[in-house]
């Protein structure tokens, strides 16, 4: 893929803290949105997930943030994969705006976890590989 996978937000009013900026806590839920968002469109639901008898997890999150949002502000999450050897990926994603302002970076180190075992699933990638219609969103 050329472009990263991306969802569009409305910064909503109650999101945001005493000084009118969007709270802190909400990047991670605009990021895990664009995440959802990113497996629903692949063709992955929570339900297969839990079927299959695994669920990715967050192992690190880092937010570096670069500009403001306000309230009735309109947002694209970005989203994209990136893979290496072993058990654990990593997720490179944006907030911004529409105009294309970058108001945040997140990185994050994911996995998927085998539910019954307790443990992180070898080679998560071919399970996305596996279990996605689509892949190619993955970056597989």
């Amino acid at each position: 893929m050329s472009e990263p996978f991306s969802v569009r937000v409305t910064v909503r009013g109650y999101e945001t803290d005493v000084q009118g900026h969007l709270n802190q806590a909400v990047y991670l839920n605009y990021a895990e949105h664009a995440r959802w968002s990113l497996l629903k469109a692949a063709g992955i639901s929570q339900a297969e997930l839990v079927a299959r008898g695994v669920g990715p997890v967050a192992l690190e999150t880092t937010i570096r943030y670069r500009r403001e949002l306000l309230a009735g502000d309109e947002v694209d999450v970005t989203c994209a994969f990136e893979w290496g050897e072993g058990k654990t990926f990593r997720i490179v994603q944006e907030v911004r705006r529409a105009d294309g302002t970058v108001a945040a970076e997140i990185t994050a180190v994911g996995g998927l976890l085998d539910l019954g075992e307790r443990r992180l699933v070898a080679d998560p990638g071919a399970t996305f590989k596996e279990l996605g219609a689509d892949p190619d969103l993955f970056g597989l």
